[in-house]
């Protein structure tokens, strides 16, 4: 048993519906949740993501997978190269008129 989770354009409650009886007329399908203020639909039961993205799509409406997935605090983060060369500032003053323009 697996969980399908479908990004859908939805405007309307008859939207909703149509997505709604599409999805859960599916067989193997066991729940069906459609939040339509987050344009989410959720399948849950032994049903697979291509075939539950196919049904959404014959509907007429816009569908994509859920692209939103578990955030991994624990991911490796980005570390300074030791062997980098340290910053290097140069100082172009000239005396002769400090209020001038220069383009280099």
């Amino acid at each position: 048993m697996q969980t399908v989770k479908i990004k859908v354009k939805m405007d309307c409650d008859g939207c909703e519906r149509k997505v709604r009886n599409a999805v859960s007329s599916m067989k193997g399908a066991k729940s069906v949740e459609v939040n339509r203020k987050q344009s989410l639909v959720v399948v849950s039961g032994y049903v697979e993501p291509r075939k539950v993205l196919e049904e959404v799509k014959s509907t007429g409406k816009k569908a994509e997978f859920w692209p939103y997935g578990p955030i991994d605090l624990n991911a490796p983060q980005a570390q300074a190269d030791p062997d980098a060369p340290g910053e290097v500032l140069a100082n172009y003053f000239s005396e002769e008129n400090p209020n001038a323009c220069s383009i280099m």
